[in-house]
């Protein structure tokens, strides 16, 4: 019987619910482990200098306690900075990366009344926002996805952001959105991806997990991670970064911004992937990006945003 642990979220169930179903399909018993993490309940607006790994230390510790034998996540709520008694083990295929404006009026960036309220607890999607349009008055929003509907629905913003993968995820086809184009919203390092984490020495579980894993996702997702990784970017940076495959090509886009959206560094890296070889065409696709967004001011970007 393999135990799952995972927040108690609406999506974070079902991303424990969906890992499950996948690891019945291939035989193997289950039983999730529902926890609450230090951000389901602190509601303040989470702050530049915010402890990283909110969402995912109780879950890890999970693991390491031996109260579960394997943690689901969002990827990209998970530190670049892994404890080394744990291990990533499975990434299985991605969902949708983009992200939504969700409005009555079902608004695009380019529509939104002067000075709209627009709530999210993203800084990625707060500086892009303000890269497009400074009148916006860009307010903090924390909670679960129905927390933040409800917000929305009695007023407290004109519209806020949300990825499409969570709403996909918990089938709210009837939340009134725009889904906006990647060349408007970048989305952050490992959106759309779940992370199946175990420990280290679980061999066995390991083994077992490995078969959730969907090539691409991994490759793609391991560019994203290590490039802000290399860029000591941490998961609240306002770092966005998004990296796919076409006819054999590994491709990254990405961009680094100051929080109030005016300074922003554009980054396009291509080089052909060759499966066997996807952990190198990772890092090398990941550290020739970074190397040339660090060489053009990236990282103080970067530590501007925390002080």
């Amino acid at each position: 019987m393999l135990r799952i642990a995972t927040r108690e979220s609406p999506l974070a169930m079902w991303q424990a619910e969906h890992v499950s179903a996948l690891l019945k399909q291939a035989g193997f018993a289950t039983k999730l482990v529902p926890l609450v993490s230090s951000g389901d309940t602190d509601m303040r607006p989470i702050q530049a200098g915010a402890q990283v790994g909110v969402f995912t230390k109780r879950i890890q510790q999970a693991l390491l306690d031996g109260e579960a034998d394997v943690a689901v996540h969002s990827l990209k709520d998970l530190p670049t900075e892994v404890d080394p008694q744990l291990m990533l083990a499975a990434v299985p295929a991605r969902e949708v990366v983009q992200d939504c404006l969700v409005s009555q009026s079902r608004w695009t960036i380019a529509t939104l009344p002067k000075g709209a309220r627009i709530g999210t607890g993203s800084r990625r999607r707060a500086a892009q926002l303000r890269y497009h349009r400074p009148d916006l008055d860009v307010q903090p929003i924390r909670g679960n996805v129905q927390t933040r509907l409800e917000k929305l629905r009695v007023g407290q913003y004109d519209a806020i952001m949300l990825a499409a993968a969570g709403l996909t995820r918990l089938q709210m086809d009837e939340v009134p959105r725009v889904e906006l184009p990647l060349a408007e919203m970048l989305p952050a390092p490992g959106q759309g991806a779940l992370a199946i984490e175990v420990r280290r020495d679980a061999e066995e579980v390991q083994a077992i997990v490995a078969g959730l894993n969907d090539l691409v996702a991994r490759a793609t997702v391991m560019v994203e991670r290590t490039l802000l990784a290399a860029l000591n970017g941490g998961c609240l940076a306002p770092i966005a970064a998004y990296c796919q495959i076409e006819q054999g090509v590994l491709t990254l886009d990405a961009v680094v911004l100051s929080s109030d959206g005016t300074q922003r560094l554009d980054e396009r890296r291509s080089l052909p992937f060759d499966p066997p070889q996807w952990e190198a065409c990772a890092k090398t696709l990941a550290d020739q990006a970074s190397e040339s967004l660090a060489s053009r001011g990236a990282r103080e970007l970067i530590q501007e945003t925390r002080s």
